[in-house]
């Protein structure tokens, strides 16, 4: 018999990890940060932008994760990096680029607590918050393109680190 979100035995678990979004704005993708974000009992997602909007649009893809997810809108990525800094986060940043380890390789050895951050929807992560990250992975990538969309790259990312933080 299928099981179904009320009758599965999934132990629920919070992560000690917070997405940080610098401006994503499609709606699709908003909501389905929130689910994954949901899915993988992150602490908490921040949406950095000046064009963030958490409409109609988003809730249909989100199926009402936004109300069970902490999660914030900043105008400002720099200040959100350096509160989280103060905080003695360990910021990873998912993105492709000469110096970054691949994800599958890459080992994370720390008891801080974990900002994952995710770049612009066509731009990427900035080299100005790359140079502050303590570390940046990508995911390997076998066909013609050279990125993927950044919800399914924040779903693969997402598991492979809880996989190591609950082993």
């Amino acid at each position: 018999m299928q099981l179904t979100h009320r009758t599965s035995n999934f132990k629920k678990l919070k992560h000690p990890i917070t997405i940080v979004c610098d401006n994503i704005t499609n709606a699709p993708n908003i909501g389905s940060l929130f689910r994954i974000a949901d899915a993988f009992g992150i602490e908490k997602l921040i949406f950095c932008g000046k064009n963030v909007s958490l409409g109609k649009r988003m809730t249909k893809t989100s199926r009402s994760t936004e109300k069970y997810v902490d999660h914030k809108i900043e105008t400002n990525i720099n200040s959100v990096i350096t509160d989280l800094k103060t905080k003695n986060y360990f910021l990873l940043a998912l993105e492709i680029t000469e110096n970054s380890q691949e994800l599958s390789q890459f080992a994370l050895n720390t008891n801080q607590p974990i900002a994952i951050i995710l770049g612009d929807e066509n731009f990427g992560v900035s080299e100005d918050i790359l140079n502050q990250c303590d570390a940046v992975t990508h995911i390997n990538m076998y066909g013609n393109n050279s990125s993927m969309n950044v919800v399914q790259a924040t779903s693969i990312t997402l598991y492979e680190l809880t996989k190591q933080l609950n082993s």
